[in-house]
């Protein structure tokens, strides 16, 4: 009698939870995953030399990556935590590399279209009139959080504490505006 090695393996409780989000998007499985994985990895973040707030952020950001690409996860290939933190060591270098080019990105001088040259610039500027104008479209509520988080670079944290919002509700305004947002510039194609 052959048995196949897939039958044979049982599950861990987080394991289970990232297939049953896969497979069904269960709600339930998602919050068991959340309560296990987010203080591992917002120590992960705050050991790595992040403050907590911003961990906090990054630790939102990981699952919610987790959540979109459950489908994809194998128990076979990888543990439940291997493969969260994977996400999150991605995720972190993914922030790294934007705070950088944020930093060190160089002023238009208007003549010469910038490092890349006229053509470039020209689709920059269409690209960031489509963006002004897809932000005018949000919801109050989701465009605020947006632009403190974004141009005035406020934390999710200090956002709720402005806005007199509790800070989930900060995350879902910025997640909700990024769909949107995703959906009026047609990223998702």
């Amino acid at each position: 009698m052959v048995v196949r090695a897939e039958l044979m393996v049982v599950l861990e409780a987080p394991e289970a939870w990232l297939v049953a989000v896969g497979a069904r998007r269960d709600p339930a499985a998602f919050r068991s995953l959340f309560e296990h994985f987010a203080p591992r990895l917002k120590g992960f973040f705050v050991r790595g030399g992040l403050d907590p707030a911003r961990a906090d952020e990054l630790v939102q950001e990981v699952l919610v990556r987790v959540w979109v690409h459950a489908r994809s996860y194998d128990p076979a290939r990888a543990s439940a935590n291997t493969w969260v933190f994977t996400i999150a060591r991605n995720t972190r270098i993914d922030v790294a590399r934007r705070d950088s080019v944020r930093a060190t990105a160089l002023p238009d001088d208007g003549v010469s279209g910038g490092p890349e040259g006229p053509l470039v610039a020209l689709q920059s500027r269409h690209e960031a009139a489509a963006l002004r104008a897809a932000l005018q479209e949000l919801p109050d509520g989701q465009r605020v959080v947006l632009e403190r988080a974004y141009f005035e670079e406020r934390s999710l944290s200090e956002i709720a504490a402005q806005e007199g919002l509790p800070l989930g509700t900060v995350k879902s305004r910025v997640r909700l505006a990024f769909e949107r947002l995703r959906v009026a510039l047609g990223a998702g194609r």
